[in-house]
């Protein structure tokens, strides 16, 4: 290990930037290794998984990849060390059982619910500048025993953030897309009675915050699409419009949001209304995401806004099939996406600029 006395100051103006390595039998840690290398000159990425585990993977990957294991006592005890560029950080969180890729095992379901715990607490403990995470598989940890919606559900509850809200973006299309979400992973017979007032007001005032606060925009413009076909046609296709959305706007707007809508969800995504709009934000998962989806699976990212952290993931999942059938065949796109991400947020906070 390097003397951090001996490291160029340089190397102290990348962002530190946790990465949780996710489902081991999945592409995760493939991703995880080839975009932290790969970014290694400009972003400080500290591996979180299993550290004999990613060895090995990153010795298939490339030989010329060199992983350093840190202890999680170590971390605790004396915070994270200074490396050059030619090595990545890992800190070791240990699997319970061995893995077989594109196959599922319960018993290392915990195993990624530690590493998001590792990530979480250095995060607040302001060890990390924010978080990375690649996909891990929901019905694992529910098969180990352990209740588990999604990474943005759990994030919310472990730092005790009452209200958080998804966003997915992508910067493959002129001009960038971003689309937030007013409910998140909910059966769909729930999301109307899930959208009131208060909700979708709290929703949107995160929503404007975060995008000028870690996104720089002064006054960002945000469309709001309605829940019901063509925005519920005046009451007769439902009435969610009038007695929620529509007030929940005005009351915004009285607060100096520049928010506008509801629009038909059918129509919103045309180049005539993105063009002068930082955000759409859609009441539903399955109303929103498909349009971005389209637009730049594989090279999209997912935000978390209103952590007291700053946190990002992948737009893909686990890709069992894509894992079973070796290394090498993964696009690590959307990691690169969402670490480049990251660090811009990064960079866009007080904190950075002090």
């Amino acid at each position: 290990m390097s003397d951090p006395s001996t490291v160029d100051a340089n190397l102290r103006q990348r962002p530190v930037l946790a990465v949780t390595c996710g489902e081991p039998a999945g592409i995760g840690p493939e991703v995880s290794i080839k975009a932290a290398w790969q970014l290694r000159a400009e972003i400080n990425s500290v591996l979180i998984g299993d550290a004999a585990f990613l060895a090995m993977i990153a010795a298939e990957i490339d030989p010329q990849i060199r992983l350093v294991a840190l202890s999680q006592q170590a971390l605790r005890n004396n915070g994270l060390p200074q490396f050059p560029q030619d090595r990545i950080a890992v800190i070791d969180c240990a699997l319970d059982a061995h893995v077989k890729p594109g196959l599922l095992d319960a018993r290392n379901g915990r195993a990624m619910l530690r590493m998001l715990d590792i990530a979480i607490d250095g995060a607040q403990q302001k060890i990390f500048d924010g978080m990375v995470t690649a996909p891990l598989q929901k019905s694992t940890i529910n098969d180990a025993g352990v209740p588990f919606t999604g990474h943005t559900e759990y994030l919310a509850e472990q730092s005790a953030t009452a209200q958080v809200v998804m966003m997915l973006a992508t910067d493959r299309v002129t001009p960038p897309l971003r689309v937030a979400l007013a409910t998140t992973h909910l059966p769909l017979k729930d999301v109307a009675a899930a959208i009131n007032f208060d909700s979708l007001s709290r929703t949107i005032d995160i929503l404007h915050a975060d995008l000028q606060n870690k996104f720089g925009l002064k006054q960002p413009r945000i469309l709001v699409t309605g829940l019901n076909p063509h925005a519920g046609e005046g009451g007769y296709l439902g009435r969610e419009e009038i007695d929620v959305i529509i007030p929940a706007l005005q009351a915004a707007k009285a607060r100096g949001i520049a928010v506008s809508g509801p629009y038909p969800a059918d129509t919103l995504f045309q180049q005539k209304y993105l063009a002068d709009a930082d955000c759409v934000l859609a009441m539903y998962h399955d109303q929103g995401l498909p349009v971005l989806k389209y637009a730049s699976f594989g090279h999209g990212i997912n935000i978390t806004l209103g952590l007291p952290f700053i946190r990002t993931s992948v737009d893909h999942g686990t890709a069992l099939d894509l894992a079973a059938a070796g290394l090498g065949r993964a696009d690590h796109g959307s990691m690169i996406a969402a670490l480049n991400a990251a660090a811009q947020m990064v960079r866009a906070t007080v904190r950075w600029a002090d």
